[in-house]
């Protein structure tokens, strides 16, 4: 281990550190508000649910305060990002695939008129300072960029994905990777420096410049890590290398019953059955081993270099005296993903040293079968292993160490719950644009303990995957398939289907569902992309 993440581990201990017992205070103040969000985190990546990777800092962050053990994401990157920082279905933001404009409102792909951001608003009605470092994601016009969307300071990477030491083109057009500082459109060309450390500096940095202001802050990290392209620092890979080698099934196996264990899941639930397209481990080569023990190996890594970095930030945040009326949260943007981008055509390929600058991979369907345990399904999907998501929250003092609430939350309770800490009222106009409502429940009660005000039902849709959760109940379809009806109470690793047994509690959902989907704008995916095609 080096002396820095010695010295960010420490320091991070001590802000975490128990002290003496306290009894829960009261939230007076408008407290410091910090999200930290991970790219393409399974729901079992971290220690404290259910993973081996050396995760110190989440767990103290779960240990010292609290696990929302069904906590739900909207299945990719854009679209959580959306509903994240608007409180909004990211069909009412804009942003109901990616960043492409299909031709509708609903898919322009950037945020709309109608949505105002955490930070615009907390700056607007409470005096925060806002800054954001990481990746944005929500837009690639002036209008959604972060510095016109309510931060004061801003370091944002507005593409998927990144070289993480460069913004050298990872597609075949040639297209720089784009990173704005502010206003400005900047180049990583110094390789020197690991993307997730970039964004970890930024982060304190800013922190730095406004720590003699007496206004709270609102602090936004988006780390790329673990996103592909699967890239790390040799010295994080070489802790990992060689860990892997006993193979997916036993390791899937370990975080099951360890997140058993944990309290994250019940023991009912059973543990999904490997995807059908993941081979069996034990009929590989030993050269074949290696090489997805070295995928594994990088996967871990990068987590391992964004757990340091956070622990650094909450060192900061101890070092400015600013820690105890801090809340800090963490989450996934979605679920493991499945892309093996080196069958892809439009990217380019390089081959070389596995993890470095000069190596383009991801670690594919095995491994994301692994990160999203027990469930099925990926990023991109609706089924439990596309929008679970694992989740902490610290607050000292308010939280009660060791915390859990099994109730159902989503991201767009991130933006009510902020502005609920914050003493100020979710607005029907913003800077003259007349704003969709706010969709989601403040989880404030939780923090001290208490029950949240539980959604009547919550709804996803994203190219054609579908599904609404109400109660017990799950009904989920994949693009053109059926759909399936589950009892969330007691499977909720989506195994058995009860569809047919049920076919009238699916009639119901199903009507609750189109009934919001042509609410927001949903539109028939076939149908949206042959025309987006036909017109381009």
């Amino acid at each position: 281990m080096t002396n820095n993440r010695k010295y960010g581990l420490l320091i991070a201990m001590s802000l975490l550190a128990p002290g003496t017992a306290r009894a829960q205070r009261h939230i007076a103040t408008k407290p410091n508000i910090v999200i930290i969000l991970a790219d393409d985190m399974g729901f079992a990546d971290a220690g404290c649910f259910g993973s081996e990777i050396h995760t110190p800092n989440i767990d103290r962050l779960a240990a010292k305060g609290l696990k929302l053990t069904q906590f739900y994401n909207a299945g990719r990157c854009c679209p959580s990002r959306t509903a994240l920082l608007t409180g909004l279905y990211p069909h009412q933001a804009g942003v109901g695939d990616m960043v492409k404009n299909w031709g509708d409102p609903a898919y322009q792909g950037y945020l709309n008129d109608h949505c105002a951001t955490i930070a615009e608003l907390l700056k607007a009605g409470a005096g925060y300072n806002t800054i954001v470092s990481g990746k944005w994601h929500v837009g690639l016009v002036p209008s959604a960029l972060a510095y016109n969307r309510g931060f004061d300071q801003s370091f944002t990477m507005l593409n998927n994905a990144s070289s993480y030491f460069n913004s050298d083109p990872l597609f075949n057009d040639g297209s720089k990777i784009t990173f704005m500082l502010n206003d400005r459109q900047v180049f990583r060309n110094d390789t020197s420096e690991y993307l997730t450390q970039a964004i970890t500096r930024f982060a304190i940095n800013s922190l730095d410049r406004i720590k003699n202001e007496q206004k709270p802050f609102f602090l936004y990290v988006a780390y790329n890590a673990p996103h592909w392209p699967i890239q790390a620092l040799p010295q994080d890979i070489a802790r990992y290398k060689g860990k892997y080698l006993n193979g997916w099934d036993e390791l899937r196996w370990q975080r099951y019953q360890k997140l058993r264990s944990l309290g994250v899941i019940s023991k009912a639930w059973q543990l999904s059955p490997r995807y059908e397209k993941v081979p069996d481990w034990e009929k590989l080569s030993a050269e074949e081993k290696d090489k997805w023990d070295t995928r594994m190996a990088i996967y871990a890594a990068m987590i391992d270099r964004m757990d340091t970095g956070i622990g650094q930030i909450l060192a900061k945040i101890k070092q400015l005296h600013k820690d105890k009326n801090t809340l800090v949260l963490f989450m996934s943007d979605n679920g493991g993903s499945a892309d093996d981008v080196k069958n892809w055509n439009n990217v380019i390929q390089k081959s070389g040293t596995p993890g470095s600058v000069n190596s383009i991979d991801s670690y594919e369907t095995p491994w994301a079968n692994v990160s999203n345990t027990p469930f099925k399904g990926f990023k991109k999907n609706t089924h439990e292993g596309g929008i679970a998501s694992p989740f902490t929250a610290y607050f000292p003092g308010v939280i009660k160490p060791g915390s859990t609430n099994r109730q159902v939350a989503h991201m767009i309770d991130i933006l009510p719950t902020c502005l609920d800490l914050a003493g100020v009222s979710y607005p029907n106009e913003f800077k003259g644009r007349l704003l969709a409502p706010a969709q989601g429940v403040s989880l404030k009660a939780a923090f001290t303990g208490k029950a949240f005000k539980d959604h009547d039902a919550l709804f996803w849709e994203h190219e054609g995957s579908r599904a609404i959760r109400k109660g017990r109940w799950k009904l989920v379809a994949e693009n053109n398939a059926a759909w399936e009806l589950y009892d969330m109470r007691v499977d909720r690793s989506e195994t058995n289907n009860l569809a047919a047994e049920y076919p009238e509690k699916a009639k119901a959902l199903e009507t609750e569902y189109l009934a919001w989907a042509a609410r927001v704008g949903v539109r028939n995916w076939n149908e949206l992309s042959r025309t987006a095609k036909k017109s381009e």
